[in-house]
């Protein structure tokens, strides 16, 4: 009975956890269109967010001590990193299409996994790699040569990339007796990457007064600070916590389907708010991006002694959850981890 009870509250935890991440570009879209620049909006929400997790970075200060490479790692690129380059390639690209791209992560670890650390991966994880790189061929329309702005695919590919570094970084310690609390990574990692922002985006020349206005929502006249609420608040302290606490109640498998929707979320509610419009071929190749990303993960590489091969049945790892399960990312890709205690990854880093 309390089994169930707990899995039916994981379920919405996670569900919870998907529209939240998922509504943070079609959010910050509008405020990047009204005059902010992106990477402002990246500092107002990761700034924000900090300042809400103040109390729980307080509660977990040993990690400074145990962990500053871990805590540092993941303020740069699974925070500071991810977030500004998907905030920029919003300015250029629909949200759907930025979205989607990020999907590439989970093939991008397998690269990393067969390339760089010399293990095979499995069949199915290749075919998982083959679906993810045709389908997002169709998003982008490679046929047309490119009909979309080919800095923003860049800067959207960019944002995979570095949570291709948050996946690996999830892999540090997870087997140590004492692993580092995903809640306080996340809280340490928000701190650091608000201070790299600091530096980079130079918020002292913001242009305030856009958020003492009004932005275009679909046509609709939205308040600037309600919308930059909705990022702070809903788009990134909720979902991450939810997440986290999620993934803790559910297998491992039902984690990783869920994660997936959140692009599908996010693909929708930018179809419905923002009048983004997918033609035929590109939810056809936003379907493989996501059926790819989910073999990918599902098959995701299973450190053990002995070099097993990468892309074994049944080894994921998932957020902040028991032995082997999936990684799921930021802004909602899904990608691999290793076995031990409970695991760093806390959340989608991006939207």
């Amino acid at each position: 009975m309390h089994a169930s009870q707990g899995r039916s509250a994981g379920l919405g935890l996670a569900l919870a956890s998907a529209f939240a991440f998922g509504g943070s570009g079609v959010a910050a879209k509008p405020l990047i269109e009204a005059g902010l620049d992106p990477l402002h909006v990246v500092w107002l929400r990761v700034a924000g967010a900090a300042l809400v997790m103040l109390p729980v970075a307080w509660r977990h200060r040993d990690l400074l001590r145990r962990k500053p490479g871990l805590l540092v790692g993941f303020g740069l690129l699974a925070v500071a990193g991810v977030q500004a380059f998907y905030f920029a390639s919003l300015s250029r690209i629909p949200v759907g299409v930025a979205l989607l791209i990020e999907y590439l992560a989970p093939a991008l670890v397998l690269g990393w996994v067969r390339f760089v650390q010399r293990r095979p991966v499995t069949r199915a994880a290749a075919l998982g790699v083959v679906l993810a790189v045709g389908g997002l061929a169709c998003v982008v329309q490679v046929w047309s040569g490119l009909s979309f702005d080919l800095l923003g695919l860049l800067l959207a590919l960019a944002a995979a990339c570095c949570q291709v570094g948050y996946f690996v970084l999830s892999d540090q310690g997870t087997d140590e007796a004492e692993p580092a609390d995903p809640l306080g990574v996340i809280a340490y990692g928000l701190l650091i990457g608000a201070l790299v922002l600091t530096a980079v985006a130079r918020p002292w020349g913001m242009d305030t007064s856009i958020l003492a206005g009004r932005a275009d929502l679909g046509g609709s006249s939205v308040p600037a600070w309600l919308l930059l609420g909705w990022i702070v608040l809903i788009a990134t302290v909720l979902a991450y916590v939810t997440g986290v606490v999620s993934v803790r109640r559910l297998s491992p498998q039902v984690a990783g389907v869920v994660a997936c929707l959140e692009a599908v979320i996010a693909t929708v509610l930018a179809w419905v708010l923002l009048g983004e419009h997918l033609d035929a071929p590109q939810l056809l190749g936003g379907a493989l991006v996501l059926v790819g990303a989910f073999i990918a993960q599902s098959t995701a590489p299973k450190a053990a002694s002995g070099g097993p091969v990468a892309g074994s049945d049944g080894a994921n790892a998932s957020e902040g959850s028991d032995g082997a399960g999936e990684a799921t990312g930021p802004d909602g890709a899904v990608g691999a981890g290793t076995e031990g205690g409970e695991r760093l990854s806390a959340g989608r880093t991006t939207p």
